[in-house]
């Protein structure tokens, strides 16, 4: 669950910075500005494979083995990628606008590891359960771990809360993002 999660903080806190990073080219140039915080997480992605090939070629070389619930895995991962391309691209617009957004998103991020089930499993706070698995990543996080450790089917409920969730946070993000792509130079 670490490879997950380290992916999705450190999407988060490149793209929240895109924009600003690159306010040059925002004010001199037309082009699509989703481009800048999709170059973000798309590079943290390509970290995150990297990781997860190496992962795998451990795994088999330590014979841990697999079950056929890890043709699960692709759509956690498309879920995962998903919520973080539609939180890092409302974020980076809102950081235009308040720029203490990205001291925020530091703070949360920085805590956010104790309320999501990185380092231990959500069975463990019994009847809590259900209120950690209501973050979207906690849930997504908690489905990898059943089908790549635990070689088990996930829970079909909150695999259902994760892809509604995503949908909806890619969604919100799009429309956020392009309804105020206009006024971005204006406010840098």
């Amino acid at each position: 669950k670490v490879l997950p999660w380290t992916f999705f903080i450190s999407s988060i806190r490149f793209s929240v910075q895109s924009l600003i990073g690159n306010s040059s080219l925002i004010t001199k140039i037309y082009f699509p500005k989703a481009v800048l915080p999709l170059a973000s997480i798309l590079a943290c992605f390509f970290d995150f494979s990297i990781a997860v090939v190496v992962l795998s070629i451990l795994l088999l070389f330590f014979k841990l083995g697999i079950s056929v619930y890890i043709l699960w895995l692709p759509l956690f991962i498309i879920l995962l990628f998903l919520f973080t391309v539609g939180l890092g691209l409302f974020l980076s617009a809102a950081n235009l606008f308040f720029r203490d957004i990205k001291y925020v998103v530091e703070i949360i991020l920085m805590f956010g590891i104790f309320f999501t089930p990185v380092f231990y499993s959500a069975e463990q706070f019994g009847n809590w359960r259900t209120l950690l698995l209501l973050n979207p990543i906690g849930s997504i996080l908690e489905s990898i771990n059943a089908v790549v450790v635990l070689r088990q089917m996930p829970d079909l409920l909150w695999v259902g809360y994760a892809t509604l969730s995503s949908l909806a946070m890619f969604y919100f993000g799009m429309i956020i993002f392009h309804k105020y792509e206009p006024v971005f130079a204006e406010h840098i």
